[in-house]
């Protein structure tokens, strides 16, 4: 009865949804008050009984329930309890019902918590959320039932991905879609507000916390989902550019834009267009992330969808909701009056060119993704784009980006000179060019990118303070706080992107017990090779012992994991991590002559990437509560450039 409970709650949910939808387009008119107080229980009820279903669909899965299709497909009674339970969303129908879930008690929220915005926009934005839910109910009712019964249960399960069996599932994928439904929530605000035609700083300001929010989570799962790739799949690498990277990385350089845009919407009352159809882009990007993921078009780990029917429902979707979007903004974007005008050198115009920037960049990413997809749909050939063309195309836009965030948030609003940006930025750009000469002389033979990636992570880093120079720390609010650390988190993250690209050595060796290897500053030595057998695998794990100097050995075990159920072998990497970088191991197969594949990296530095991301998203938690929690309003500097944003 789990399960029919479960769908039921869905059928139900649906219809609230409709209902929602219908009371908050109806809101819109000249009764719209009756209508008004009842559009807001009907969200909150609606959110409820969709967290029900899901509620429904852990339960199964916890249980186990073999007459369920997708815990017969998906999981197994051999996993341990963890994977059981995390299994319910590491598949097609259970992600998508975490999507629905997610997006339903957003909705609740917004419905419960939001009192700024006039009543009809607000109304409009409850409307706008819940015909997005009504789309992902007829997704998951109609193609992708999560709770079909099976006319005769398996004795046993088909098991789950041995690669998705990682402390990593519980948190990553959870906190993707967080993000994209923060997204999903910005687009209701912004169709709210084109239809209400209430397009100004109080919108804005409604948006904000969901925009930055929605930000947070995307940079945290980003973040995450890399070091996840990093250790678990045994490449060495932290970006591959996989598409399905790129499916998450896509709406956060979006919501990047857009968060500047509606801040300074929200503040100055500037960048109206901007901010609508970023929030547009945004959702949309978000929207074909969800696509790529779940079509069926790709081959991948991240990949659940093998049908292609399903994807053409996504796309119907995508279609149906950008499209509408879309030809709402031109429709109404007439309508939206000119915010206050600014001068190109100001910190208005810093932001455009940010923006500008991003979009390149997204642009790049978006294109490096589908055209692959579209040769191949189109001519059966099947093309790679991968590093090559991204690194080298947003690679330098990437590096100017950074460069602008040294010098953004010391210019004034509306108007700045010249001279004076230049007065605040000359001791970053003594640093830079410091560093500069200090690499040169430390690593001759550096490649150009990394050169640039070193330097201007030096100067970013001196710039990012500078908002807080001749201020009385105590008395600096938190969202300032929070701009100087996140834009310290980037040059933290490039430093570290930099540093792994030009200093990494690796060796590649087939190695006998008891012979000896190095890997930069590193001896390590191969002591053999045992078997080892766990709730769920056996593994063959190989003991290195490291040396470095007169430092305390390492001794560290990666292993070759043989699963059963599904049938598939996976390498499971032993990492040291030190002040000044990672020792990364990999054990492979057995060679002829009693020999195993052994794979090393010394990788300096490497750690600051994911310390850079973590300072990035801490950056925008301070930010958010400095938002959102009751404050005094400090003075004002004399200088007038420092306050933050």
């Amino acid at each position: 009865m789990i399960a029919e409970t479960g769908l039921a709650a869905l059928w139900i949910a649906a219809a609230l949804a409709l209902l929602q939808a219908c009371l908050g387009l109806g809101a819109l008119g000249r009764e719209g008050a009756s209508l008004m107080r009842a559009v807001r229980p009907v969200a909150v009820v609606q959110a409820l009984v969709t967290l029900t279903a899901f509620g429904a669909l852990l339960l199964v899965f916890w249980r186990t329930d073999l007459s369920v299709k997708l815990v017969a497909e998906e999981s197994a009674t051999t996993l341990p309890a963890m994977y059981r339970i995390a299994g319910a969303w590491g598949n097609h129908e259970g992600s998508m019902l975490l999507w629905v879930t997610i997006l339903a008690l957003s909705g609740a929220a917004v419905a419960l918590l939001e009192r700024r915005l006039p009543e009809r926009t607000l109304a409009a934005t409850i409307a706008a959320q819940a015909v997005i839910a009504l789309g992902f109910f007829a997704f998951l009712l109609f193609s992708s039932d999560p709770f079909a019964r099976l006319p005769v249960p398996p004795a046993e399960g088909n098991g789950f991905n041995p690669l998705l069996q990682d402390p990593g599932l519980a948190f990553h994928p959870p906190t993707l879609y967080v993000g994209y439904v923060g997204l999903s929530v910005a687009f209701s605000f912004a169709v709210g507000a084109l239809l209400t035609r209430d397009v100004g700083p109080a919108f804005a300001r409604a948006m904000r916390p969901w925009v930055l929010g929605a930000w947070i989570f995307l940079t945290v799962g980003i973040t995450a989902g890399s070091y996840w790739a990093y250790y678990e799949l045994g490449w060495g690498g932290w970006w591959f550019w996989d598409p399905t990277e790129n499916a998450s990385l896509m709406p956060w350089l979006a919501a990047t834009a857009l968060l500047h845009s509606v801040t300074v919407l929200a503040t100055r009352d500037g960048l109206r267009a901007w901010t609508v159809m970023l929030a547009v882009v945004a959702f949309s990007m978000s929207m074909v992330g969800t696509f790529l993921v779940r079509s069926g078009i790709l081959t991948s780990v991240h990949a659940f969808a093998l049908d292609p029917k399903r994807g053409a429902f996504i796309l119907v979707l995508l279609a149906l909701y950008i499209g509408g979007a879309l030809a709402l903004f031109g429709a109404r974007i007439a309508t939206v009056k000119e915010g206050n005008r600014f001068d190109p050198v100001s910190r208005e115009g810093a932001l455009v060119v940010n923006n500008l920037l991003l979009s390149a960049i997204l642009g790049i990413v978006l294109i490096g993704t589908l055209y692959p997809l579209a040769v191949e749909s189109m001519t059966g050939e099947k093309l790679s784009v991968g590093p090559p063309y991204f690194n080298a195309a947003a690679g330098p836009l990437a590096l100017v980006l950074v460069a602008l965030v040294a010098a953004g948030p010391v210019m004034r609003w509306r108007r700045e000179e010249l001279a004076a940006v230049a007065r605040r930025v000359a001791v970053p750009a003594a640093i830079t060019a410091v560093t500069l000469v200090a690499v040169l002389l430390l690593a001759p033979g550096i490649r150009l990118l990394p050169l640039l990636g070193l330097v201007l992570a030096a100067g970013t880093g001196a710039a990012s303070i500078a908002p807080l120079w001749k201020r009385n720390l105590r008395r600096t609010p938190l969202f300032t706080w929070g701009m100087v650390v996140a834009h310290l988190g980037v040059s933290v993250s490039l430093a570290g992107m930099a540093s792994e690209s030009a200093f990494t050595r690796e060796t590649l060796v087939a190695a006998r017990p008891g012979e000896t290897v190095r890997v930069g500053p590193y001896a390590v030595r191969f002591v053999g090779i045992e078997p080892v057998a766990a709730e769920n695998y056996t593994a063959v794990q190989a003991t290195l012992v490291a040396t470095r100097g007169t430092a305390e050995p390492i001794t560290l075990s990666p292993e070759q994991r043989t699963f059963d159920n599904p049938p598939q072998q996976t390498s499971e990497s032993a990492i040291a991590t030190r002040l000044d970088g990672q020792l990364y191991t990999v054990v492979g197969e057995a060679v002829p002559g009693g020999r195993w594949q052994l794979r090393l990296w010394w990788k300096p530095f490497v750690t600051l990437i994911w310390t850079g991301g973590a300072l990035i998203a801490l950056g925008g938690a301070l930010s958010l509560l400095g938002r959102t929690l009751p404050r005094r309003r400090p003075k004002v500097e004399q200088d007038g450039y420092a306050r933050a944003y």
